[in-house]
């Protein structure tokens, strides 16, 4: 493999990691089961990788892909459809297109969720991160802070509502904007 096909390999790869969570979503909320959705995933990966140099910008990269995992699902759903639950294309393509805004949405949600984060101060920040670290207890966390665990879901609350309205005002500039 030469240099520059390692380097395409790898930008694709940063790519279809960086958007595979709501890539994977998308494609769920279009087909009947988990299953279907996995075996949608195997073949919208394919397809990606093969169409890959087709790709004008990387930043349209999520824009395209969800355009392949619409086609794909689509082609999925129709090869299925002696099955009895299967959707007709107008109301996929309306479950696409919801899909795609509230994935859209979450992803503004999350940036400005996290520069509120970046906001707070350093002990605040730190408190949230402890927090909602996986497999953390409240109870077990107050121990170690050496607080009560009352007085750590309060913190934790008064954080939340800054955070809340933060990412509110965050989100209304990028509308206005």
């Amino acid at each position: 493999m030469t240099s520059v096909e390692r380097e395409r390999q790898d930008l694709f790869l940063r790519l279809y990691v960086e958007h595979e969570e709501a890539l994977r979503g998308f494609v769920r909320s279009l087909v009947p089961t988990l299953e279907d959705a996995r075996e949608v995933m195997q073949e919208v990966a394919a397809v990606l990788w093969r169409k890959f140099e087709t790709l004008e910008s990387t930043d349209d990269f999520r824009r395209w892909s969800f355009g392949v995992a619409r086609f794909e699902a689509f082609n999925f759903n129709r090869a299925r459809q002696r099955e009895r639950l299967v959707f007709d294309d107008e109301l996929l393509g309306l479950l696409a297109q919801e899909a795609e805004d509230e994935s859209a949405n979450q992803e503004m949600e999350a940036r400005a969720l996290e520069q509120c984060l970046q906001k707070l101060p350093e002990a605040q920040r730190a408190l949230v991160q402890a927090a909602y670290a996986p497999g953390v207890r409240i109870d077990e966390l107050a121990r170690a802070s050496d607080r009560s665990a009352m007085s750590l879901y309060k913190s934790l609350h008064r954080i939340r509502i800054v955070l809340a309205d933060c990412t509110r005002l965050v989100l209304a500039k990028e509308v206005q904007a």
